[in-house]
């Protein structure tokens, strides 16, 4: 239907409007053009630029496309030339190289050939590595990677609909080509990813519930408080401000039970388990089963993906001939995890419920440091006291030699003074003596001294 001297819009199938094309665009030969990956609107909403377009007098203002220069610029391959050569002549009339071509979207292409720059396995023996499970070529990282670069579906079919030269495909393209070879790629790389990780994550695992059922154990057999009150001892203070319930705890211990004082010693495990969540534990065991599980299931899928597959089959089964038995064992710990760590927040009278393992372990560790610190405050107060008293013990004994010493002095001075006396009454005597005597003859003093000897 026309509108005025406009003619009508080309409709295609179910009335959509088609793009209008010159007499070449209808004789051109339908070639491939490289992928352009954009989402499709499935309703066009009204009042959008989309519904505007779909009117009649819009839709025959759109431009004419010329189909063939469109593929000359956008082809997936390189044009042949008039002599059916591929490539273009450099000035000395040999041949160039010609271009690569690149199917997969150009972004993601880059990214992947980034990622085997990381590989050091060569192209062509990459495959044979993955298959052989060969852990000295790859590592857990690089097997990982190539699982995030595995072909999706649409990818596939643009490989496989590609009938070019595959030598002048990119790098990328290439590498998905290879992985193509080998039926379920991706699945046999997620075994060979949990094959490297299996024994350290078996293994830590094991070590962690390990580690929680012995601190259920050591608590429950070393200590006998009421959870709930154990970090209010430091809060509680003496009148003097100086003391806490804490310290005065350690004290009475220190008296009356020395023994017990080392009782952090049968927590060994305490502190790791304070690392430890069960949640996590629970996601890991959950990954370990459903790994083992992968496993069987590509087994059974790959023994029938004929000689490809051959060398895979023969390493995973001797692979799950030892990981079966581990699995079944750390699944067997992980049984009794639960129960020993409900049964030691019982033992504290409390509800594992409100009161889960993780806040158990950390309230218990945190009493140990502070009975501990609380402890070794009791013990420097003793010897700063033991210190002072030597001290003043020290002060005393010489204040007492130092009045000895003066006593003794004393002494000294009045016996001095004492025969100094002595000597002047004698002199005195003497003379008072020799005054009254006329007969001449010399005269003796007390103690029959001469005067002039004294």
């Amino acid at each position: 239907m026309s509108n005025g001297n406009i003619p009508a819009p080309p409709l295609g199938a179910k009335g959509k409007l088609q793009p209008r094309m010159n007499s070449r665009m209808a004789q051109t030969k339908k070639s491939s053009l490289k992928p352009y990956h954009w989402l499709k609107l499935t309703r066009a909403i009204q009042g959008s630029l989309w519904a505007e377009a779909q009117k009649p007098e819009e839709a025959s203002k759109a431009p004419e496309l010329d189909i063939s220069e469109l593929e000359t610029l956008f082809s997936a391959a390189v044009p042949k030339s008039d002599h059916g050569t591929r490539g273009k002549l450099n000035r000395s009339g040999s041949m160039l190289k010609p271009d690569k071509v690149q199917l997969i979207e150009l972004r993601r292409a880059y990214n992947c050939e980034i990622m085997l720059t990381k590989v050091k396995v060569p192209l062509s023996d990459l495959m044979n590595s993955i298959l052989a499970l060969d852990d000295s070529a790859l590592d857990v990282d690089q097997v990982d990677n190539l699982i995030k670069f595995c072909p999706t579906k649409e990818e596939i079919e643009l490989l496989k609909n590609y009938k070019g030269d595959k030598e002048n495909l990119g790098k990328c393209e290439q590498f998905f080509l290879e992985l193509i070879k080998v039926p379920r790629v991706e699945s046999k790389l997620r075994v060979f990813s949990f094959k490297i990780q299996f024994s350290s994550q078996v293994s830590d695992l094991r070590n962690s519930l390990n580690t929680v059922n012995s601190t259920s154990e050591e608590a429950s057999s070393a200590v006998g408080f009421r959870l709930d009150s154990l970090l209010k001892l430091t809060e509680t203070r003496a009148r003097n401000n100086k003391l806490t319930l804490m310290h005065y705890l350690c004290k009475v211990l220190a008296e009356k039970l020395p023994e017990v004082l080392d009782f952090h010693k049968d927590l060994v495990s305490l502190e790791a388990a304070t690392k430890i969540q069960l949640k996590y534990l629970a996601e890991e065991m959950q990954a370990v089963s459903k790994g083992i599980e992968k496993v069987v299931q590509e087994l059974t899928l790959s023994e029938h993906d004929g000689a490809v597959s051959e060398s895979f089959c023969k390493i995973v089964k001797e692979f799950y001939g030892s990981a079966e038995e581990e699995v079944k064992s750390v699944a067997s710990l992980y049984s009794g995890v639960g129960k020993n760590a409900d049964a030691l927040a019982l033992y504290f009278g409390e509800d594992p419920a409100r009161c889960p393992f993780e806040q158990v372990v950390s309230t218990l560790l945190n009493f140990v440091r502070m009975f501990q610190r609380c402890h070794e405050e009791n013990c420097k107060q003793q010897e700063l006291e033991k210190k002072k008293a030597e001290k003043e013990a020290e002060n005393g004994k010489g204040k007492l030699n130092t009045s000895r010493k003066e006593l003794e002095n004393e002494n000294v001075m009045s016996s001095v003074v004492k025969h100094r006396s002595s000597r002047k009454l004698v002199l005195k005597d003497s003379v008072k003596a020799m005054s009254n005597d006329k007969s001449g003859k010399p005269y003796k003093c007390w103690k029959d001294e001469p005067l002039g000897t004294t």
